[in-house]
């Protein structure tokens, strides 16, 4: 079982950074791979980006994000994080991390799910 929770989000202007954590429990955490999805009003929830299970693993991000977001891990702190530069207005909504036994931007892979954080990105 691993419970996780997200925070770091808020209300930026377009351009800003922000920086996502997600905390998790157990002590297994270094075995899950990781990925963060995030859901805008009346909208799917979407793959952001993922990173296998190794601190310095393999990552992969959605189009939109490739060359602004960063995810990364630390196994000994139990947290992965999603650095987020040149936010754009579009990049509002709450965004989930996720774990899971495989590295994939399916969200039927990810097993473990928390409760989400805002961010809201003004123009």
């Amino acid at each position: 079982q691993v419970q996780l929770v997200e925070s770091g989000g808020g209300l930026v202007q377009a351009g800003d950074s922000l920086r996502l954590s997600c905390a998790a429990s157990g002590r297994t955490f270094s075995s899950y791979s990781m990925g963060w999805f995030r859901q805008a009003p009346g909208k799917e929830r979407e793959f952001v980006a993922a990173i296998s299970w190794s601190s310095g693993g393999s990552t992969y991000y959605a189009d939109s994000v490739k060359g602004r977001f960063t995810i990364s891990r630390d196994n000994a702190k139990n947290t992965v994080y999603l650095q987020m530069n040149s936010l754009k207005p579009e990049d509002t909504a709450v965004y989930y991390c996720a774990a899971g036994r495989t590295t994939t931007r399916a969200q039927y892979g990810y097993d473990y799910w928390g409760q989400g954080t805002q961010v809201t990105v003004s123009s």
